[in-house]
């Protein structure tokens, strides 16, 4: 088994503030010793005011790249649906090369009709976009492989979501970071199909690291089954890393 440290992910999200407010709390949390940064992929808030204030992630990962300087940087998720991916593969390799090394291709399915119907793409079916997902990814690797010039690493893809047919054996074999939004019992069960997935596909399963959102009653419990990237959450329009100091002390603890 690879003995992996914990990691404490921040996912800031970017609604009902302003960026001037997105940055600087982004680079207080980077002070504060967070691991990995990331915003997500939507074009309205999933909170709150439906219209209130929201920006866009790649470009925000891209000024994120060059406002930050240690942590690693990325969307939780990135949506497939969006962008063609060759160019999403060379908008990530772009970012990759701003950001010294530091980002992750956060990617999934998509799931926010709104986002669809207002810019004009087509929702479809959940197991439509997942086989769209199933498409893109070596059509992602593949560009990778044939930039001038290549990323400056292997960049690492999470995969967000626990669909256990799909997802989950796309996870198998193109991941190396599974998110999961489970509770401890789920995400026992998923991780026994995730393996199951990997056995097929001839792939360790200890080569993926379990990322989980941040709940302080269940953290315990979700290190036991093997997570080690922990994602709290803030947002606008006056986001709060009361939390994010109290995970970034436990982690220190079990890191010790």
């Amino acid at each position: 088994m690879i003995d992996r440290p914990v990691r404490i992910g921040l996912q800031l999200q970017p609604q009902h503030m302003d960026y001037a407010t997105i940055r600087r709390t982004a680079s207080e949390a980077e002070d504060l010793g967070l691991d990995v940064l990331f915003n997500w992929d939507h074009f309205f808030p999933l909170s709150g005011e439906p219209d209130g204030l929201h920006f866009e992630c790649w470009t925000m990962l891209a000024a994120w790249a060059e406002s930050t300087s240690r942590v690693e940087i990325g969307a939780l998720v990135s949506c497939n649906s969006y962008r063609n991916p060759d160019l999403l593969a060379d908008m990530a390799r772009t970012v990759d090369h701003i950001s010294g090394g530091r980002l992750i291709l956060g990617i999934g399915s998509g799931w926010f009709e709104r986002d669809y119907t207002e810019y004009g793409y087509e929702f479809g079916t959940a197991g439509g976009r997942l086989d769209d997902l199933a498409t893109a990814l070596p059509r992602i690797e593949s560009r990778w492989s044939r930039l001038n010039p290549p990323p400056t690493r292997d960049i690492p893809v999470l995969i967000g979501g626990g669909g256990e047919k799909k997802t989950l054996r796309l996870t198998a074999k193109h991941a190396d970071i599974w998110h999961s939004f489970s509770d401890p019992e789920t995400l026992d069960r998923k991780l026994g199909i995730l393996r199951d997935h990997c056995k097929d596909v001839g792939r360790d399963p200890d080569e993926i690291e379990i990322s989980v959102m941040g709940h302080t009653e269940n953290r315990d419990r979700m290190y036991e089954l093997g997570a080690r990237l922990f994602t709290i959450n803030t947002g606008g329009p006056k986001p709060d890393l009361t939390e994010l100091r109290e995970f970034l002390a436990w982690r220190d603890k079990l890191n010790a």
